[in-house]
């Protein structure tokens, strides 16, 4: 998902169109003059002396007129030090249609950095009708954009270590998952640190053990007798050292990993508190049922501030990759299937939105229930369900 808006590239009266073949360290770029057939080639070191001296040594040669600069990100290093520069219009090329293009020139499926800059360069000069310039969104959606989406990104980290954890534990002491209801929540991790195996564990005072639950707010005598039981009774699932003492090792640091990310995300999440408060959108999209603190400003970033972003709900709900796509081939029957090619995270936005609404708000429920005894999958049913919330969400934005 990119935070701007587009305009068509034939508003702009060009001076030059350059095309970079982005990398790590160093891009190549080709420039071509308008109104002239000749190609200027280079390479640019990705250090922001060298990017500022090129973006002001154009500005100078070409008497501060727009120049248009085509690469395959709409986000990352390169674009973001470009776009400080108010002489370069940036055209994102979808990576998909440069390659498409690239092995229809080229269909032995070789790759060059100079020639592949050539090739976005054909794209920009000959089709740029087809492409559209980025309009950064204002500093506060692009911040509040970067922050649910980093958020998301710890949490998604956050999962992959908890069933790292969970897998390592099924292999030397599966009983613990189940004293717990979350194997990553400090308590688990407390208890983990302090008995890392169930030799240490069944070698303690059991008064010890209790103690520990009562201290760390777990306090359901219930539920403390019924593990004390457990403990009392289990048995050991290997007692190879060679395979538990690594383990444990592994298990500990990663617990350490889950406790500094989950720290991590709290941070976020005061962070997109204080900047979707004072976003003056921000009242609109938390006022939907199943909104909330996490959802309501992923929803805000999801539009964004623009209003000229998006022409119709229509057009949202294709972007965004909730809308259908039908299939048709020669003689073949019509499919309508899944969309693949599009923002994941935002399509995950609407998605998780709609399925959050289904508790909170009556007409949602029932639309979800009337798909679902059509025969409709949940996810198919949630998405039917987005896509009438888009409807919803664009007219009130």
């Amino acid at each position: 998902m990119t935070s701007c808006t587009s305009t068509s590239g034939q508003d702009f009266d060009f001076a030059a169109f350059v095309a970079f073949d982005w990398a790590d360290r160093e891009h190549a770029w080709a420039l071509q003059v308008a109104g002239s057939q000749q190609r200027e080639h280079g390479t640019l070191p990705h250090k922001p002396e060298a990017i500022e001296a090129w973006a002001q040594q154009l500005h100078v040669r070409f008497g501060g007129r727009p120049v248009a600069v085509a690469l395959e990100q709409s986000r990352g290093a390169l674009i973001y030090a470009l776009r400080q520069f108010p002489h370069l219009v940036l055209y994102p090329i979808h990576p998909s249609t440069s390659y498409s293009y690239r092995l229809a020139m080229f269909p032995s499926g070789s790759k060059d950095d100079p020639k592949d800059a050539d090739l976005i360069l054909d794209l920009i000069v000959q089709h740029r009708e087809r492409f559209r310039a980025l309009q950064p969104d204002t500093e506060q959606t692009r911040k509040l954009q970067m922050l649910v989406e980093k958020r998301r990104q710890m949490v998604d980290d956050k999962t992959a270590q908890r069933n790292r954890i969970t897998d390592l534990l099924k292999l030397y002491f599966p009983q613990v998952l189940g004293w717990f209801d979350e194997i990553d929540s400090p308590i688990a991790a407390a208890f983990l640190q302090r008995w890392p195996t169930l030799e240490k564990l069944q070698r303690e005072d059991p008064e010890v053990v209790r103690t520990f639950f009562y201290e760390h707010h777990s306090r359901s005598a219930a539920r403390i007798e019924q593990r004390l039981g457990e403990m009392r009774q289990a048995r050991p699932a290997l007692t190879d050292a060679a395979v538990i003492e690594p383990a444990v090792i592994l298990t500990q640091a990663l617990l350490a990993v889950v406790a500094a990310v989950r720290e991590g995300i709290a941070h976020l999440d005061q962070a997109i508190d204080q900047t979707a408060a004072a976003h003056p959108d921000y009242v609109l999209f938390a006022s939907f049922p199943g909104a909330g603190k996490v959802m309501a400003p992923r929803l805000l970033v999801a539009f964004g501030s623009q209003r000229e972003r998006f022409a119709s709900a229509q057009e949202m709900q294709s972007f965004s990759g909730i809308a259908p796509v039908i299939s048709r081939s020669g003689t073949s029957q019509r499919w309508i299937h899944f969309r693949w090619a599009c923002p994941k995270f935002l399509r995950q936005t609407f998605h998780e939105f709609a399925a959050l609404s289904i508790a909170q708000c009556a007409w949602a429920k029932e639309f979800y229930d009337k798909k679902r005894s059509e025969k409709k999958g949940h996810h198919a049913a949630v998405r039917a369900l987005a896509f009438k919330w888009i409807r919803i969400l664009f007219r009130c934005w």
